[in-house]
């Protein structure tokens, strides 16, 4: 049986719109419905990842932190035959745990773009290294940019806020013989003083090379009110991007590992030093860095990786420590300087997408940095091999001796 239904024409525009309005709202509800588990997808899978990483990165500190320690206690006596030897394996050591964290960012997308003067061919030279504090991420960051230059994470000294001794990674770093500073102006002078004792108590008796520390004293978000609220009060220059750098440390160290002065100055390396000491310092490497959308990243989003894959840029700039004045007020004006170009380069970068380029050319040179997956994998696999073997040792002489 059928049913015809007559429609006069004037009504039909009506008819058809009162049909196609409940198809359209139940389209559009099924599209909503998609987009929410997408979504639910989408953020189970990040979860699931960041617990994934997670487990393994406390694995991971697990067999390699305590192997490290135990080698370098098993080796007490190359240390005492001789320290050169043993200095030389821990910082291999050292610079493979480095390797380590660098690739859970590697293994995440996390890039690093390099801009600027080329260091390596000053890699072997003594040199400290100023850089601009964002974020816990910069110290990554420089763990990953400085692999392959030679033998720089090797020998590297790091100076680093109080807070980091009680990481994770605070004994390797005191093993290292690394200098956690205490920020703030009641400690300021007695840290400067510890500051001094470390230096000549461990850089040329360990044989280091390329001292690392950030003037700012802190990151750029903690710093930024009290640094522009400082330079309005002195007429000084009024920065967004970076904060006006603290001196003591720098100054501490240029005075204390520099070469001997000459007319204010440091003068280049006598060759006539006694051989246990190297030259002296002989650069300046100001680093700076810059993250995509300047939003900079945190050891969290390292380690858990909930972020999408992106570049931090790295530019470098090397000045020659004759050209670095020593005394107070020319040096201050001096680093201030520094931070004003900072300034300039992250205002640029900000805006266009890349660093500008040195004086006299037309375009800036940026070239991607990139670690080896094959070194890599056979790093963990000794870092897991090796925690196996000592949990092995330690339970031997466990059942022997309990």
């Amino acid at each position: 049986m059928s049913c015809c239904v007559f429609i006069r024409p004037q009504y039909k525009l009506v008819f058809i719109c009162v049909l196609l309005f409940p198809l359209g709202e139940e389209t559009a509800r099924r599209r909503r419905m998609a987009l929410m588990v997408e979504r639910a997808r989408r953020l189970g899978w990040i979860l699931l990842k960041a617990v994934l990483r997670f487990s393994f990165m406390v694995i991971n500190n697990l067999v390699a932190i305590p192997s490290y320690v135990l080698y370098l206690i098993v080796l007490q006596p190359v240390r005492l035959m001789d320290s050169d030897t043993f200095w030389y394996i821990e910082g291999v050591m050292f610079k493979w745990l480095l390797a380590m964290v660098s690739s859970w960012g590697w293994a995440a997308g996390y890039t690093v773009m390099e801009w600027g003067d080329d260091v390596r061919p000053i890699s072997e030279d003594a040199a400290v290294v100023i850089a601009n504090h964002q974020a816990t991420g910069d110290v990554c960051t420089l763990m990953m940019c400085l692999q392959d230059k030679g033998t720089v994470v090797r020998k590297m000294m790091w100076l680093m806020d109080h807070v980091f001794k009680y990481t994770n990674f605070g004994l390797v770093s005191l093993i290292h013989g690394d200098f956690f500073i205490r920020q703030g102006k009641p400690h300021r002078d007695k840290q400067l003083i510890l500051l001094k004792d470390h230096l000549d108590k461990y850089y040329h008796s360990r044989d280091r090379k390329w001292i690392v520390l950030f003037p700012e004293g802190g990151f750029l978000r903690k710093r930024r009110e009290t640094s522009q609220s400082f330079s309005k009060k002195n007429n000084l220059p009024f920065l967004k991007h970076v904060t006006l750098p603290r001196m003591g440390a720098t100054e501490v160290i240029l005075k204390s590992l520099g070469p001997q002065q000459e007319n204010g100055s440091l003068a280049a390396g006598d060759a006539t030093r006694s051989a246990s000491k190297s030259k002296g310092l002989q650069w300046v490497i100001d680093i700076t860095i810059a993250y995509t959308k300047a939003k900079p990243m945190d050891i969290q989003t390292w380690i858990l990786a909930y972020r999408s894959p992106t570049v931090t840029h790295v530019h470098y700039r090397i000045y020659p420590i004759k050209d670095v004045p020593v005394e107070t007020e020319p040096l201050t004006n001096w680093l201030y300087q520094r931070f004003v170009e900072k300034e300039e380069l992250l205002a640029h970068f900000y805006e266009t997408g890349a660093f500008p380029p040195p004086e006299g050319q037309k375009e800036a040179v940026s070239k991607e940095m990139t670690l080896d997956p094959v070194w890599l994998f056979l790093i963990q696999s000794f870092a897991f091999a090796s925690g196996y073997m000592w949990f092995n040792v330690l339970q031997y002489f466990y059942y022997v001796f309990f």
